[in-house]
């Protein structure tokens, strides 16, 4: 069956995607070097993540962390501020651990004195959003993502934005003999990540915590990671200066930025907000971190290396930035190849003509032995539609 003029091309590009995912199913090894290869994602589409429609589901939760209080309920369709909500009555609530006023959190809105300088930097605090200019009504700051049902700070010392950073610390997962170990479906090698289990909540995180004013970030992250996951805070001056100079290669080697910007987070009220850097330090060989002995401190509970893939649960939005990493990483996340075969398809579509290459006798047997897998997975058939004006007829027409 002759295909229409302009068709090759772009057959040529199901066929080799069809090759990449035979490969993939076969022989692990060179799976591993597609996702190498394909998985990377500009850095700066990663800092804008959240930039283009604010979401939150963990900011509407009931009861609030710590406390009895019950969030007002807030319907999905009136969670953004720009849907009129007249009859709209959140419940005020702040900690008094944060009105007692520790060095960490502000006065009250009305406090005598009190004249924070909102979208900006105050002095030694930054109260500039990571995510751009946010709107200020009746001399409260107002949460971006939208409606919480709460209002006043809950317990964030900070008006608006309250900043924090998560170290991402990785290594490849490898076996008794010091290979790495892949995952038997995806192909793509195991990433493990450096977690704790918060005391307060009991849920699996990444170890951070809030920025100190007038620090940066660089060192806030691994201020600590020392803090929580090596618990250096209960180190004798000599342990402690160890622990940093074996920290210094990790810390000082090449890194990337995960994210930027809101978090989802259970604290999160109306007026106060948590905001996040997120960074990636990655120990290749595993030599740094397996010097280095994990024990919980500070907020964590527990630490430990564990595997990260799509079956995590993690606090606030800790499971979206460890995703990005795997997506950096090329590394395993999820067991469904649909999704990824989804995006190495449309990359494939993208290449120019003249770098896809592929021998007629292998065109032929792709047509034979791997096109009913396209045309039976749903995904590839929404795909197929995205190519444009071919068919490709399944064997059996009669036609070809």
């Amino acid at each position: 069956m002759p295909l229409p003029a302009g068709a090759l091309p772009r057959a040529v590009a199901v066929l080799s995607f069809s090759v990449l995912l035979g490969a993939a199913q076969r022989r692990p090894a060179l799976s591993n070097l597609s996702a190498s290869y394909w998985s990377r994602p500009h850095p700066v589409n990663m800092l804008n993540s959240y930039n283009v429609k604010f979401q939150h589901s963990k900011a509407l939760t009931s009861p609030y962390p710590g406390s009895h209080i019950e969030r007002s309920q807030v319907p999905e369709d009136k969670v953004g501020w720009l849907t009129e909500w007249k009859d709209y009555n959140p419940v005020e609530y702040t900690a008094k651990s944060v009105l007692a006023r520790p060095s960490w959190a502000d006065p009250q809105i009305n406090h005598e004195g009190f004249s924070p300088k909102f979208n900006e930097r105050d002095g030694e605090v930054e109260r500039k959003s990571l995510n751009g200019l946010y709107v200020v009504e009746n001399g409260r700051p107002r949460n971006p993502a939208g409606r919480t049902g709460l209002t006043g700070r809950g317990l964030l010392g900070r008006w608006g934005p309250n900043h924090a950073a998560d170290p991402v610390v990785t290594r490849w997962k490898r076996d008794g003999s010091g290979n790495k170990v892949a995952h038997p479906v995806s192909g793509k090698n195991i990433l493990q990540f450096v977690a704790i289990k918060r005391r307060d909540c009991g849920e699996w995180a990444i170890p951070g915590g809030m920025v100190d004013p007038g620090e940066k970030i660089t060192a806030t992250l691994k201020r600590e990671f020392q803090e929580e996951a090596l618990n250096s805070l209960q180190k004798s001056p000599e342990e402690k200066a160890k622990l940093e100079k074996q920290l210094q290669k990790l810390f000082s080697q090449d890194h990337f930025v995960v994210y930027r910007g809101y978090v989802d987070d259970p604290r999160n009220t109306d007026n106060a907000w948590m905001e996040t850097e997120a960074v990636n330090y990655h120990d290749e060989t595993g030599e740094t971190m397996d010097n280095l002995p994990l024990e919980a401190g500070d907020d964590a509970g527990v630490v430990k290396w564990v595997d990260i893939s799509e079956k995590l649960e993690l606090y606030a939005s800790h499971s979206y930035f460890i995703k990005l990493v795997t997506e950096k990483r090329g590394a395993h996340w999820s067991e469904d190849l649909g999704s990824e075969c989804h995006e190495v398809l449309i990359k494939l579509v993208k290449l120019p003509v003249h770098r896809i290459h592929i021998h007629v006798v292998i065109f032929l047997k792709v047509m034979q032995e791997q096109l009913n897998w396209v045309v039976t997975s749903h995904k590839a058939l929404v795909i197929l539609k995205l190519l444009g004006d071919f068919v490709l007829l399944p064997r059996g027409t009669g036609q070809g």
